[in-house]
C-alpha cells in the first residue's frame, strides 16, 4: 500500500491516458455506472483504477466513436446478446436518409429549385378503399407508405365484403394522402379508387360505408379544385415538387385544405425510377 492505496491501482489522470478518456468522461461513466473506479478514496473522495480496466475503457471509446449510445454500450459490456441490432439498423436508416437527401441536392444543383409548372384542376368525388398507416418519424412515410400499398392491393383483391368483393376501376389507381404538416408521426392513406358502378351508398356524406377488414375502409374520397404538378422522378424526391407546389399555393394566397394527394401514375414494378410519373395535388377549396 502506498498513503493506504493500493499500489496496482491508477489515479484517474494516469488511467484516462492509459484508456484514452478524459478525466470528464470517466466521472460521467461512474456516475452512469457504467465503468466504476476500483477504489474511491472515502475522505479525499478520489478516484483510482486497475490497469485491466483500461480494455473496457478502451472498448466504451470504440463504441462511442461507432455512434452507439451509452445504454447500449452498458448492454455490450454486460455480454447482452444482439444489444448492436438495434444500433446497426438506426445506422443503416440513417444511411438510407443521407442518400436520399443527395440525390435531392444533386438535382436541385442540376436543375435549379423546384419551379415545377402548376395547373388547376377539377378533381371529381371518387370511391376508394383506403387504409392507414403510421409513420414513426418523416424518414420512415416511404415505408409507411409501402406497407399500406401493400395491405390495400392486397384487401381490394381479396376481400369478400356485403357486396361481394371490392372491385377498382380500370385501369388501377393508387393514391397516397399525407398531412401538409409533418410532426414527428405521420399518419400516411393509401387508397385504391374503386368502380362507383360497383358501390353503393350516398357520395355526398364523406364518411365510411362499411369497413372491409384487415383496416380497410371503403369511404368517399372527396373532389374539388386543386392545385396539381407533375412529378417525374424517383418518389423519395417527390418532395421537390410538392414544395413547388405549395410555393405555388402560398404566392397567390390559396387556403391549403385537406392532405398532399399524390396520384401515382406509373407502376414502379416495371418503370425505371427516374420516369416514374406522379402527380402531386394539393386542394384549393373545400367541396
Amino acid at each position: 500500500m502506498l498513503g493506504g492505496v493500493d499500489e496496482d491501482l491508477l489515479p484517474i489522470g494516469q488511467f484516462a491516458r492509459l484508456g484514452r478518456l478524459s478525466v470528464k468522461q470517466l466521472r460521467h461513466y461512474d456516475e452512469l455506472g457504467l465503468l466504476r473506479p476500483a477504489y474511491v478514496d472515502a475522505e479525499t473522495g478520489y478516484r483510482y483504477y486497475r490497469a485491466s480496466q483500461a480494455r473496457e475503457a478502451l472498448s466504451i471509446g470504440l463504441l462511442r466513436s461507432l455512434d452507439v449510445p451509452l445504454p447500449v454500450v452498458g448492454q455490450v459490456l454486460s455480454g447482452v446478446g444482439g444489444a448492436l441490432e438495434s444500433v446497426r439498423d438506426s445506422l443503416e436508416a440513417e444511411l438510407v436518409r443521407r442518400r436520399r437527401a443527395l440525390a435531392s441536392l444533386e438535382r436541385v444543383m442540376a436543375q435549379g429549385l423546384p419551379s415545377a409548372q402548376v395547373r388547376v384542376v377539377r378533381e371529381p368525388a371518387r370511391w376508394v378503399a383506403a387504409v392507414r398507416e403510421r409513420a414513426a418519424w418523416p424518414e420512415d412515410v416511404g415505408r409507411a407508405t409501402s406497407a399500406g400499398v401493400a395491405r390495400v392491393v392486397a384487401s381490394v383483391y381479396g376481400a369478400a365484403g356485403p357486396h361481394g368483393g371490392l372491385v377498382p376501376c380500370e385501369p388501377v389507381q393508387l393514391i397516397g394522402l399525407f398531412p401538409v404538416d409533418v410532426g414527428d408521426v405521420v399518419e400516411v392513406t393509401v387508397a385504391v379508387v374503386l368502380d362507383a358502378g360497383e358501390t353503393d351508398g350516398d357520395m355526398s356524406s364523406g364518411v365510411p360505408v362499411w369497413q372491409a377488414g384487415g383496416g380497410v375502409e371503403v369511404r368517399v374520397l372527396p373532389g374539388g379544385s386543386f392545385a396539381c404538378a407533375t412529378h417525374v422522378g424517383p418518389y423519395d424526391q417527390i418532395s421537390l415538387t410538392a414544395h413547388a407546389v405549395l410555393a405555388w399555393c402560398a404566392e397567390r394566397r390559396h387556403v391549403v385544405r385537406g392532405p398532399i394527394r399524390e396520384v401515382y401514375v406509373s407502376d414502379p414494378a416495371v418503370t425505371p425510377p427516374d420516369q416514374l410519373v406522379t402527380h402531386l395535388m394539393v386542394a384549393l377549396e373545400a367541396e
